[in-house]
């Protein structure tokens, strides 16, 4: 089996959109499973009492990132047919500051207000109405922001090249950050005796 399946003809478009909608299903309820539903509990890591968001979300990123690695090494996922995001590094870091920012302010990120949203959570609702308030007045006004949006291009960057290893070695470092990170969280969870239930 070669991935990604669709562009090999493994199913129809049809077909992926349903795998994507599944998945998507599936990682929200893991995400509600975690807590993530609750805005107390998200915004509780921006006060470091309570690291589930960072230790949850860095799980995610290395369990892919050595599945993605590991795929490529074996010559089961072609990155010639595999969709990369561009990179603009300036409006990239200003649109994740804006997030943050948002994340802080509001207790949600747009993934996790959807999980609130789907569990009856009416702030989330308010959340989820401003996000698509900001889509529709970002779609009408664009074109004065193409030149910003487009600052700090990059292409398809991958942060092994920019660095100068092999992408194993970035793989392993995200392995060890995500370690120290998982044990510097507990201890300060376990120093300030916060940690919030679900």
């Amino acid at each position: 089996m070669r991935f990604p399946i669709e562009a090999f003809g493994g199913f129809s478009a049809g077909t992926g959109m349903l795998v994507a909608l599944l998945i998507g299903v599936g990682f929200g309820f893991f995400l509600e499973r975690a807590g993530f539903g609750s805005a107390r509990k998200l915004t509780a890591q921006f006060y470091l009492k309570d690291f589930a968001v960072l230790k949850v979300m860095f799980t995610a990123i290395v369990v892919a990132s050595v599945g993605f690695w590991w795929l490529v090494a074996l010559g089961m996922l072609d990155l010639s047919v595999t969709f990369i995001n561009p990179t603009y590094l300036v409006s990239q870091i200003a649109g994740g500051l804006i997030l943050g920012i948002g994340f802080a302010i509001g207790g949600y990120c747009p993934g996790t207000s959807c999980v609130a949203v789907a569990t009856g959570k009416l702030d989330a609702l308010w959340y989820v109405g401003g996000v698509v308030f900001g889509i529709f007045v970002y779609s009408l006004t664009e074109p004065l922001f193409d030149g910003f949006t487009k600052l700090g291009s990059m292409g398809e960057a991958y942060v092994w090249d920019w660095l100068g290893v092999a992408p194993g070695v970035v793989v392993l470092a995200a392995v060890l950050m995500a370690v120290g990170a998982f044990s510097l969280g507990t201890w300060v969870e376990r120093r300030s005796g916060n940690v919030l239930k679900n």
